[in-house]
Order: structure tokens, then sequence, then C-alpha cells
């Protein structure tokens, strides 16, 4: 660890105006990001008394080796600033709100040509309408009760294409609860306006819809038509029972998020209600690990900073972002923060907080929730978090490594015999997997010839690349560092590094020859300070360099599963790749032989007769129907389909070839 002593900056040089500072470290890499009204104050914080910090704090000044600010005009920009590079940089030791629970939402995909509802998890796509978070029972039980209403497709797209090819529909369009554009009992574009219906009443129009049924009931009945009124009655019902669900809270013009926080000295849990029209339409958690000692002004700033700013890059932030946010305490910068959230949404928010009546009350409900979400998340971590230490000193102890292993990198090769060669790396922090780190590598030429020769070159790529950003990152350290510029439009980001920072450890799937091909690589790129393992197959054993014997593990020791993980998980990401370039070679079509047809005209070509034997049967005339293709073109298809290659004839029993 670095001694903070070494890189403080005199107090006499750290400016007293509004501003935003990074700590990076011994590889240039942002490590935190903060920011202050008075910046002098602020940094001369972290060095007065070390002793007196938090324990991650304290890490942090001692894993920092260089720390830099920039001055801004406002508050305002600062709190942008900050934003932008805590999005960039992903620094380990800021605030990540983490959620404590992976949510599903219920999703409308309107960028696709035929709508379809299903229930989502994880990162938010473009072109997408959420709706939630719910409970998993919950929202499953909602889709199935307003497929009666909404017969919008749910189908997955092989379902779907299937269907287009056959002309039958699935079961969901046989029982009624799929409208079937596959087939044409409703046009596409009708089909678009049911999903459209369904986006309303999840936003929250349900009256509307509720209301038009139940005059159409009332006409079917006055008409004596009274299997129509009846089949009204029950998607009545089932609307009503959707609606009804979520009781009234709040008054039924209301819109607010209402937030509260439950903390302990190094850790922090945050519950969410989402009301709108009155009713709460969803619920989410997060748990944080605290850094610095925040109060829960600064810690709600922080919260509101990051929830809502990754809301704005989503389509409809004015649906996301609420008139009201509702919260125990007002956030530092209250003024400026409900500033930038007003331009996020477009219109006025408001940042509040509760003294009295339904809206107070509701506060409670959600502390309460955010007491019991620590309690649980406590009790999980305790076992978690003690197994992934055990694991990482034993792994550390056994090989006799003087750093702790906060980083593991794994490689893998995969091929089947020799063709279509690819690498895998898979990335361990703390012992738990980064998948944002993930690299796949492919390999050819004399460097595909064996495991080995495909180890070293994946290796020397990997830490070349490494090599190359931290010479351009001292480079730019070195340089008059003004590589942001705030502008009436936004902020100007950097670009992020490829590989991120180097390894304590690198782990190789194999036995002495693969690694003694990685440790060759790294050796050739002057690079000593990274220890090399392998973890071979057979036996389980760990291999170093220029051992003669293994480190043989324990069966049941937590660094030998921890290493097993690892090398599983490489195996699995360096197969997946493999199989997607098998696939695609093995489907290598007769249409990329031909000249002047490119991949775009090829896929509408397939889409259009649905496989390679029904296109080859096509005429040049059914060729020129389709869209893009001319005669010339279509005469070249076909001329190419139907090159028939003559082979001579053979008398299986002599061997001997026949004239024809």
């Amino acid at each position: 660890m670095a001694d903070p002593l070494s890189y403080r900056p005199k107090t006499g040089e750290i400016p007293t105006n509004p501003g935003v500072y990074r700590f990076r470290d011994e590889h240039g890499r942002v490590i935190y990001v903060g920011k202050a009204k008075n910046l002098r104050a602020r940094l001369t914080s972290y060095f007065a008394n070390p002793a007196t910090l938090l324990p991650k704090t304290y890490a942090m000044v001692h894993t920092a080796a260089s720390v830099q600010w920039t001055i801004v005009g406002s508050e305002l920009e600062a709190l942008q600033l900050e934003y932008t590079w805590i999005k960039e940089f992903t620094p380990r030791y800021n605030l990540a709100f983490r959620d404590d629970k992976s949510y599903p939402y219920l999703a409308v995909t309107m960028a696709e040509e035929i709508p379809r509802v299903q229930v989502m998890r994880g990162e938010r796509r473009k072109g997408t309408r959420y709706f939630g978070p719910y409970t998993a029972g919950a929202i499953r039980e909602t889709v199935d009760t307003l497929l009666r209403v909404f017969p919008v497709r749910t189908c997955s797209p092989s379902v779907l294409k299937r269907a287009q090819q056959s002309g039958r529909p699935c079961l969901l369009g046989y029982i009624d609860k799929c409208a079937a554009p596959c087939v044409g009992k409703i046009s596409v574009q009708e089909h678009r306006e049911l999903a459209e219906e369904f986006c309303s009443f999840m936003g929250g129009e349900a009256k509307r819809f509720i209301s038009t049924l139940e005059k159409q009931m009332a006409a079917a009945v006055a008409e004596l038509d009274y299997e129509q009124a009846a089949r009204l009655r029950d998607d009545v019902i089932a609307l009503r029972k959707v609606f009804e669900r979520n009781a009234v809270v709040l008054p039924e013009d209301t819109s607010a998020d209402i937030f509260a926080v439950h903390q302990d000295e190094l850790e922090a849990a945050v519950q969410v209600f989402y009301v709108r029209s009155g009713r709460i339409r969803g619920q989410r958690g997060w748990v944080v690990e605290k850094v610095e000692d925040l109060e829960p002004a600064e810690l709600i700033e922080h919260l509101l900073q990051q929830v809502y700013g990754e809301e704005s890059a989503q389509d409809d932030a004015d649906d996301k972002i609420p008139r009201q946010i509702l919260v125990p305490e007002l956030p530092a910068n209250a003024e400026q923060l409900a500033t930038w959230l007003s331009g996020l949404r477009g219109s006025r928010v408001e940042i509040k907080v509760p003294q009295r009546g339904d809206k107070a009350a509701l506060l409670e409900t959600v502390a309460s929730n955010a007491e019991q979400a620590m309690k649980l998340h406590k009790s999980k971590r305790a076992g978690d978090l003690n197994q992934r230490s055990l694991a990482l000193k034993e792994l550390q102890d056994a090989l006799e490594l003087p750093m702790p292993l906060l980083r593991i990198e794994c490689y893998d090769i995969s091929h089947v015999q020799g063709t279509n060669v690819v690498a895998s790396m898979v990335v361990v922090e703390d012992g738990l997997a980064k998948k944002s780190e993930y690299r796949r590598f492919s390999i050819t030429g004399a460097a595909a010839q064996d495991d080995t020769a495909s180890m070293y070159d994946v290796i020397s790529r990997r830490f070349k690349h490494y090599l190359q950003e931290q010479q351009e990152r001292q480079e730019a350290l070195a340089s008059t560092e003004v590589s942001y510029e705030i502008t009436e439009e936004g902020i100007e980001a950097g670009t992020k590094s490829k590989f991120a920072y180097p390894p304590n450890l690198v782990v190789v799937d194999g036995g002495p020859p693969q690694v003694a091909a990685a440790s060759r690589a790294l050796a050739d790129l002057g690079i000593s300070d990274i220890a090399v393992v392998g973890l071979a197959k057979r036996l389980e054993e760990v291999w170093l360099p220029d051992d003669e014997f293994p480190v043989i593990l324990p069966r049941t020791s937590q660094g030998l599963y921890l290493l097993q993980r690892i090398r599983d998980e490489a195996h699995r990401f360096a197969i997946t790749f493999h199989r997607q370039k098998r696939g695609k070679s093995m489907t290598a079509s007769l249409l990329d032989e031909i000249p002047g047809l490119g991949e775009s005209k090829s896929k509408t070509l397939l889409k259009h007769f649905g496989s390679v034997k029904k296109l080859k049967a096509a005429t040049v005339e059914e060729l020129t129907a389709v869209k893009g293709v001319g005669p010339v073109l279509a005469q070249a298809i076909y001329d190419s389909l139907h090159a028939v290659e003559v082979t001579p004839a053979v008398n299986m029993t002599t061997g001997e070839i026949l004239e024809s």
C-alpha cells in the first residue's frame, strides 16, 4: 500500500473553488470520484489523520498513488461532472447501489415489428417500455389476466418464425390469448395498436378501458346478444382484478417516488415505492457499502443522482422521473439536484420531506422495508463474505504470494481438432465474477497450431494492450490534463480503457506446457510482478512455472473451489464463443459464393423463401420478385444454385472408372 504522504498535495496548491476530484492508483486507474463545494477543505480531510478514517476510506487513500481535481463554475456543474465520471470510470471505492434482488419488469418490445409482452430482468433495452418492478408471482398473474382482454404476442422469436412459416399459430393463438398476427388473424398494424392499448392500461388508464367495456356490455344486452355481453362482463372482471390489486394509498393525481434509508457505520439499505395515479405500482431496493462517513443528506444526494441518472439514459425519462420525490431528509444541494432532475424530466420536479398525513405514513412503511432489507442482507452476506475471504487467503498462502488477490484472470483455449480456435478471459475481483471485463479472442495462423502457441498468443495480446494503455495514461497524466468540457449540450467524456488494470494472478486451464507458455509471454514483455499458475483437470493439481512438482490443495479447500469455479467459467465462456464461431462456419451458404450477392440480400432471400431448399426451387421470375434482386442478379443466383458438378461413375467392386 502507498503512503498518503507520498502524494499529498500542498494545502496552498489546492483551490477553494467548487470542483470534482479523482484519486488514481499506481496504474493510473481512477478508484474514487468525489465533488466538493470547497476542494481544499474536502481534500485535506483525507490526509489530516488517516487513522480516523472509515476502514474503506482508509484502504482507498492507501491504495491511491495520486489525486487530481477539476474546477467548475457552480455546484450544479460539479454534480453533472461527478455523475459523468462515476458512470465512465466505475471507480471501485465509490458508492455502488446494487439491487438487493433482481426485480422483474413487465416489458413490451415496441421496437419490434410485432411487439411482444414478456417478463424482463437486467439492463434495459432501447425501444422497450417497462412497467414495474413487481414480484415474480404478481407479474406473471397480471400478464395471464390481461392477455384475455389484450391478446398481445408473448411467444419467442423462434416460435413466431415457425408459426409464420407453417401458417399455423401456437397454442395461445388457438385459445384466444394471442391475436395471432403471425398467421394474419389481425394485421401487424392492428396488433401494434393492441400493444399500445396494453401499455396505456399499464400506464394508469385503466378506468377508461373498463368504462368502454361496460358501455359495450350494456349495448350487447340491449341487442339481446347475451353471449357477447357475458364475454365482455368477464373482460371487465379481469381488468378490475388487475386494477384493484394495488390499493389506492394517495390521491389519484399523485405521481411520486418515496425513498427511505436504513444505515449503519459501513452499509446502507435503500427502498423505494413507485406511486402512480395514487397506487403503488412497484418496489425496488439497493444495498451500498459506504466509503466515507456520509450524512443521510449526502447519501440521499448520491442515491438520487445515480438512480435518476440511469433512468435519463432510457426512453421516456419524463415518465420514469415523477413530479414528486419524497425523502426522509432533504439531500445536500437539494436546489441544484431538483434543477438537474427537472432538466432530465423536461418539467418541474419537487424534492420534499413529508411531515404528516398519508405520505408521511407511507414513508414510515418504506422505512420499515429498508430496515428489514438490511437485516436480510446482513444475514446473507455474512456467510458469503467469509467464504470468499477464506478462499482468497488460502490461495494466497498456498501460492506464497506477497500481495492480496484483488484481481484474478483465467484463460482457456477451445477448438475442435485445431479448427475455429478461440480463447476466453474471465475476471474475478474480490472473489466475485466481473462479467463486464470478460474478453474473447479469435486465434488464427501459426498461433492456432497447438494449445501452447495459442496460450502464448493470447497472453501476449492481452498484456501488450495493458502496456500500451499504461504508457498512454502516463503520457496523459504528465501533460496538462483538461479532458472534459462542460457545454450547453452536456459534458464531453473521454474513452474507457479496453483492458482495465492488471491482475495479481493469471490462471490458465492446463498443466506445465500451458503455464510455461503464459509465463514466457509475460517475461518476453518484461512483466515480472504477475503470478502465473495452471489448474490441470485430471487431478486438479496447481502448477507453477519451473516447478517440478505441483501444489496439491486439499479437496475441501475453499481456495481450490475458487480456482475450479474460475476455470469452469473460463471454459464455459470459451466453448460458448467456439460454438458460435463454429456454427457460423458450418452454416456458410452457397449464397456466399455468388458474385454480387452480399450478406444483406442473402438474408432477404432466405427470409422470403424460408430455406435454401425452397430458394433453389425458385424460378428466375420468382427470384426477381424479391426486393433488391434484379434480373441479372436473379439469373446469377439461379445459375449458381443449379450448377451441378458432374463426377465420373465408379464400379464399386473393381474401382474402375466408367465412361459416361
